[in-house]
């Protein structure tokens, strides 16, 4: 017979944990970069990722910091897009058979051309780990554009990035290439430099007009001290911006922002970039701790929703945090987006003009009416990463979105209104610490490889796939320039990626 006394007490000795055990999914060892599991909570409404590795220890980061918009955002998760065809075989499994393979959830919505690995900077943050390394040719950037659209069909987006892109000697023709094979937007990601001082590749740029994915992380010379290593970069990025505006081409400010820097700076950065003609839109980047940076406590990282409730605090009403919604091709936590109609000082979120859950909420939402479903497409393809601000995609689906809800014409310029949407996104890109292989296996933008294999963005940068690959295209380069110096014929060695008993740093 069980003594009640004892058992009381006993189970007054009992104590609850300090937080809920929310669900269970694989990550890495940010040191070793071995697959373990992970374990997401949920504590004083944040959310947490905690794990173990057998030889490393104990690991604990701060992934998103509102834990009821995260368990709530999985409305938000739309069903997938299979590829036309996938590129590996399902072999080690997830993240180590990228890609893509059968296992992936998603397509690409943007193809992403690393065509260097130098710079013409060295910041302190660099998830590239920009350097010496190698130099694609055109023709090996051609051959990859091509593997892109037998994936895709018709790719809607391809950014070339770097490395800083723009030194690279081929970059026109590459984008040319790009533009020749009908996909529906070019970017070029860089830092601006060469753009603020030469003449003569700002005129090439005006003939081609690529959409352009601009870095600029706020105001102040700490700020550019901090993240970029020069403290005076700012009447650089200003020069760079307004010469854009001269020769017309559209352009996305990217900021990276990290904590104790300048998260002061988001609202400013917002006002400037809906005054400046150039600007079409910003991509908010909270700082993820791959590649090159300081020193980091990862639970103190800045996430999405910090940097929602900044942007309704520094933009005097302009945005709240309501106006912003998950992005749903990927995984609804890792991008959030709103869409403005600008007109003078006047900013109106499409948000507040219809609900945009009832239309994107793939969980609880039952779309029936022809009128409901042609606002529910409308929305997908502004809130998709393939969407690009100042592109005429992005200003017929905007029109499409108002014809669709009624809004009175008189409200919007139709007739020039790439001119008057702005876009403000945030992506939150994974690290060493927060990698979740869930994310990464419905991931949609992809690091394009010579040999045709797409990795997803978080899986390349974390788990050992750019390192190995910066080494064999290396080494690919130095064997081309020897058979040319020889006058013997050059046939590329083929990629390949080894990871040692789960090890993503490969050997």
């Amino acid at each position: 017979m069980i003594d009640l006394a004892t058992a009381t007490s006993v189970t007054s000795k009992k104590k609850d944990a300090d937080y809920v055990f929310y669900e269970l999914t694989r990550s890495i060892c940010p040191q070793c970069r071995c697959v373990i599991d992970a374990h997401i909570l949920l504590r004083d409404n944040k959310v947490f990722m905690r794990k173990r590795c057998p030889e490393h220890g104990h690991f604990e980061s701060l992934i998103y910091a509102d834990a009821q918009a995260y368990t709530a955002n999985s409305r938000f998760n739309k069903p997938g897009t299979i590829p036309l065809q996938f590129t590996t075989r399902i072999e080690r499994g997830c993240p180590h058979d990228c890609g893509l393979c059968p296992d992936h959830q998603q397509h690409a919505c943007l193809g992403i051309i690393e065509v260097n690995s130098a710079c013409n900077m060295d910041c302190p943050l660099c998830f590239a780990n920009a350097g010496a390394g190698y130099s694609l040719t055109l023709r090996e950037v051609e051959t990859m554009l091509d593997a892109f659209v037998a994936t895709e069909g018709h790719p809607e987006v391809v950014q070339f990035s770097g490395g800083e892109p723009t030194i690279h000697p081929d970059i026109i023709p590459m984008i040319q290439a790009a533009q020749a094979r009908n996909i529906r937007a070019v970017m070029l990601n860089t830092n601006g430099r060469r753009i603020a001082h030469d003449d003569a590749f700002l005129a090439q740029l005006a003939e081609v007009r690529p959409m352009i994915y601009f870095q600029f992380d706020g105001f102040e010379a700490e700020t550019y001290r901090a993240i970029r290593g020069e403290p005076n970069l700012l009447p650089e990025k200003i020069r760079a911006l307004d010469r854009l505006a001269s020769i017309g081409c559209s352009v996305v400010l990217v900021p990276a922002i990290e904590r104790g820097v300048n998260e002061h700076e988001i609202g400013r950065i917002v006002q400037f970039g809906l005054a400046h003609p150039a600007v079409r839109g910003i991509n908010f980047q909270p700082a993820f701790h791959s590649g090159r940076h300081g020193e980091h406590d990862p639970l103190q990282r800045i996430t999405i929703p910090d940097v929602l409730n900044l942007i309704e605090a520094q933009t005097e009403g302009k945005f709240f945090k309501s106006d912003f919604v998950p992005v749903p091709c990927c995984f609804p936590t890792c991008n959030s987006v709103t869409y403005a109609y600008v007109d003078g000082d006047a900013v109106t979120p499409i948000t507040r003009l219809i609900n945009v859950d009832d239309y994107l909420d793939y969980i609880t939402n039952r779309v029936a009416p022809d009128l409901a479903g042609d606002i529910k497409t409308a929305l997908e393809g502004l809130w998709s990463s393939s969407a690009v601000p100042g592109s005429p995609k992005a200003a017929q689906v905007f029109a499409l979105t108002c014809a669709a809800c009624g809004l009175p014409d008189g409200g919007f310029d139709l007739s020039a209104l790439t001119d008057h949407i702005f876009m403000i996104m945030l992506q939150d890109f994974l690290d060493p610490w927060t990698f979740n292989q869930k994310n990464v296996m419905k991931c949609c933008k992809e690091i394009l490889l010579p040999d045709g294999k797409q990795i997803p963005f978080c899986a390349y940068n974390n788990v050992g796939y750019r390192e190995q690959a910066r080494e064999q295209l290396a080494a690919r380069q130095h064997a081309r320039v020897r058979a040319e110096r020889e006058g013997v014929a050059y046939e590329p060695a083929p990629l390949i990626f080894s990871f040692n008993h789960g090890n993503g740093q490969g050997h």
